[in-house]
């Protein structure tokens, strides 16, 4: 069961990783980034909804449910917005190794609303985290456009309070329950944005066709579900480890096929901010696993 659960973890960081292998080729040809996404998520719920209903799980939703959903559904819209608006300022390697820090977002939001202490520890890693990014701000043979820092770190604060609204609301669902509903809404909310801005969802093509559906079928669909597997079988905090994958799979894909510069800061930058994000989940970890032992 760990070979398995090492295995999805895996699979789950590296499908994820290949975001930029997919996304950014539809920006060379300027197709919409809202149609993209709503297609990306539509596709992608209507695939968890067959695995919901080969699980035999019910779809029924508590009025209290609707409105977590909806929030969730907004908070990974706008991650996905933001990470992919950063994506015409940085490079794709950059923008993804910044959105990483999300779990150090997540330490400081529940120490500041939620009381919760912050460590020595937690305060090392935020550190080496800060200098990863500092870092990366000379890591471009230009200087970095603040612009793009700016929301690629929005893109991290999206995500990191959509990890704190799952944990906090309390409601009773499955992990595929929660992220259908989660895709669901934020495919109503491209396609919201879309009727909006008059875009068509007309599909030029089948290569257009088959490009979005591979997009949410590896990036969404075998990530998330290979994340919960991953989870199950071995915990959270090794699943999260070998998360640090994904940023150095953004890179490596940003620098082979996308002609990003392999400069010491690129690489430098990108060891400091994963160190510091794993400094932070492998204590987090050990402070769970003493107090446990302590209450026993």
């Amino acid at each position: 069961m760990k070979i398995k659960g090492y295995v999805c973890a895996l699979i789950s960081a590296v499908t994820y990783g290949l975001i930029p292998l997919f996304i950014l080729p539809l920006k060379a040809i300027h197709f919409s980034m809202d149609v993209t996404l709503f297609y990306r998520f539509f596709i992608s719920a209507g695939i968890m909804l067959i695995l919901l209903r080969y699980k035999k799980e019910h779809l029924k939703l508590k009025t209290k449910e609707i409105g977590v959903f909806l929030a969730l559904g907004i908070l990974f819209s706008l991650s996905s917005d933001l990470l992919f608006l950063a994506y015409d300022r940085l490079s794709a390697g950059i923008a993804s190794t910044i959105l990483f820090v999300f779990p150090v977002i997540v330490a400081i939001i529940m120490a500041i609303f939620f009381r919760e202490r912050i460590s020595a520890i937690m305060v090392i890693s935020m550190a080496i985290t800060l200098s990863g990014i500092y870092v990366l701000s000379g890591a471009s043979t230009a200087s970095i456009n603040f612009n793009g820092l700016a929301l690629a770190l929005g893109s991290a604060l999206a995500y990191a309070l959509y990890i704190v609204t799952v944990n906090k609301s309390n409601i009773k669902a499955s992990g595929i329950k929660t992220t259908f509903y989660s895709l669901l809404f934020s495919a109503l909310y491209y396609l919201i944005k879309s009727v909006l801005g008059r875009e068509s969802l007309a599909i030029p093509d089948l290569h257009i066709l088959l490009h979005i559906t591979l997009f949410g079928l590896i990036t969404s669909v075998v990530s998330i579900t290979t994340l919960v597997y991953a989870i199950g079988y071995i915990g959270s905090t090794p699943t999260a480890i070998l998360g640090a994958l994904e940023p150095v799979v953004a890179v490596i894909i940003s620098v082979m096929l996308f002609g990003e510069k392999l400069t010491f800061a690129l690489l430098l930058g990108v060891l400091l901010i994963v160190g510091g994000v794993l400094v932070s989940i492998v204590f987090s970890r050990a402070k769970t696993a003493t107090e446990e032992i302590s209450a026993v």
